[in-house]
């Protein structure tokens, strides 16, 4: 005890001394931590980049990026199907994986990764609920309002928006953002960038089908200044959820001010939006998707969704509805405009099938031209909107994986960009091949590898937490792209080639045929730019 004493005096009474022990004291800690995460640690014995094994900056860094997508393929293809990609997190590229993480009844749960996604500070939405009874509770109240029957019902409203989007790529004055493409006397009009185009129709049908009012993008840049709010809110949300330790101290505001900055902006945008709904309460003129929240009652309490729930839920819905199938629609356009054959084949099945653009409606008509779903499902392969894994917490008891056996506390998750590019389920995974979807084995030159290509297709997820809005964003994405090519030829303006990739890109974005994103839980993009023509 003297001696415990007499060495606390001789701190104390030097401050260097002091100081030289705390830095060994913490060097110590942080060596053990090293040590045991390198040799003791259930996951050491998986292989993976050594810094993702020691730290979660390793990952955090390709967040920050917007190249994570990037970074879990380069890791699988270095190093197998299982990478250990941070120090609790186990990367799988496998359909087994796949099925076993996120399929029904599953041994796990929601990461704490999702922690960082509050919907805001006094509760949590359906997609950041990790407690399974009450995500139930929530998508069974939003099931109702993504039901195909309430998505038809509001379908004219789709069409009028998309309707509006169709008429500005005919007129022959620049509303995108791009002035140095002008069209030509063989009838090409101006140029767009296809990105901002249909951003701004996707946000404008999300109001809409929200908020019983269109934001009004398409014909005005008065709101559109929220895109980019949007992407910095879910920029902000996957590098906090990567990193836990920013998000709990906070220190995005130190380290990506701006980022934090504008996801503020986002949340009270978003709540702004949501109380000047919840003002008109359920007498209005349509069943959009708010009368569904302000109706939801807890079958236990009775109680409805409180104001902080409801304004939960629709920042939410701007994020989850708008950017993901906005990206899907941008990717196709991007294809098609790189692959003429596969544009000459769907135009004339679209022009073949309708006689006149009022008769694209969803149906069986619309969902009968099979290369049209082909040619999206490829786009969404090739640029998942969410190309990133989705982190899953393994429960007690632990999961077994292709004979790997998983044990509890580990997060584990499979990367969307990685196994819809893995060869085992895709020849030529950077090829687009839209007829690789057809059943048909006489159109089909990959017809072997059919029902591996469906068993791997995750661009929505799978199981009870995969995407609610899947029906909703196949209704915009099939009847969008149909009235356009009915109406319109289309090509890239001449000189451009802004979304593909380029030999002086990072490694993962030297292709010029692929589309290339940011991944920031959702997705940024920019480009094509394309020229549109009435169709001759």
């Amino acid at each position: 005890m003297e001696f415990l004493m007499s060495v606390a005096r001789m701190l104390l009474t030097s401050p260097l001394l002091l100081l030289v022990s705390v830095f060994g004291v913490l060097i110590f800690y942080i060596s053990v931590i090293v040590i045991y995460r390198l040799t003791l640690h259930p996951l050491a014995r998986y292989p993976g980049p050594r810094l993702a094994a020691i730290t979660d900056i390793y990952l955090t860094y390709y967040a920050y990026r917007g190249s994570r997508h990037l970074c879990f393929h380069r890791a699988h293809e270095r190093y197998g199907p299982y990478v250990r990609i941070g120090p609790n997190t186990l990367s799988i590229n496998t359909v087994t994986g796949l099925k076993t993480i996120y399929g029904f009844r599953a041994n796990v749960r929601k990461a704490d990764f999702y922690t960082a996604f509050p919907a805001n500070k006094k509760t949590v939405n359906v997609h950041s609920s990790i407690d399974k009874m009450q995500h139930a509770r929530k998508r069974r109240v939003m099931s109702h309002a993504f039901s195909d029957s309430a998505i038809k019902s509001l379908e004219r409203y789709i069409l009028a928006n998309v309707r509006t989007a169709c008429r500005l790529l005919g007129e022959s004055k620049n509303g995108a953002g791009v002035g140095e493409q002008k069209g030509d006397e063989k009838g090409w009009n101006d140029a767009w960038n296809v990105a901002n185009w249909c951003n701004w129709l996707v946000f404008d049908i999300m109001g809409d089908l929200v908020f019983g009012k269109a934001f009004g993008m398409l014909e005005s840049p008065a709101n559109r200044f929220a895109v980019d709010l949007v992407g910095n809110a879910a920029h902000r949300h996957l590098i906090c959820g990567t990193h836990l330790t920013i998000h709990k101290w906070h220190l995005d505001k130190i380290l990506f001010h701006k980022i934090a900055a504008q996801r503020g902006q986002y949340m009270q945008y978003s709540k702004s939006q949501a109380m000047e709904r919840t003002k008109l309460g359920v007498d209005v003129d349509r069943k959009d998707f708010f009368y569904h929240l302000l109706n939801a009652k807890d079958p236990e309490t009775g109680k409805g969704f409180s104001m902080d729930e409801l304004w939960g839920e629709s920042n939410l819905l701007i994020i989850a509805g708008s950017d993901t199938t906005s990206t899907a629609m941008a990717a196709t356009f991007f294809y098609l405009a790189h692959n003429p054959t596969a544009l000459q084949k769907l135009c004339k099945e679209i022009r073949d099938t309708f006689s006149d653009v009022e008769e694209i409606v969803s149906g069986q008509k619309l969902s009968g031209c099979l290369y049209l779903r082909a040619c999206i499902d490829e786009s969404m392969r090739m640029t998942p909107p969410v190309a990133g894994a989705l982190p899953r917490q393994v429960l007690l008891g632990g999961i077994d994986i292709d004979g790997h056996h998983i044990p509890a506390g580990v997060d584990v998750g499979v990367p969307h960009y990685a196994i819809h590019h893995n060869s085992n389920y895709y020849p030529r995974p950077f090829d687009y091949v839209p007829e690789r979807w057809l059943s048909d084995s006489t159109a089909n030159p990959l017809h072997a590898k059919l029902s591996d290509a469906l068993s791997a297709f995750c661009p929505f997820s799978i199981g009870p937490r995969g995407c609610i809005g899947k029906g909703l964003a196949y209704v915009e994405l099939t009847v969008t792209i149909a009235r356009v090519l009915f109406l319109y030829d289309l090509r890239l303006a001449p000189g451009t080639t802004l979304g593909g990739g380029g030999k002086d890109l990072e490694v993962g974005r030297t292709r010029a045929t692929e589309y290339q994103i940011e991944d920031r839980f959702a997705s940024m993009k920019d480009g094509p730019v394309l020229q549109f023509r009435a169709k001759i």
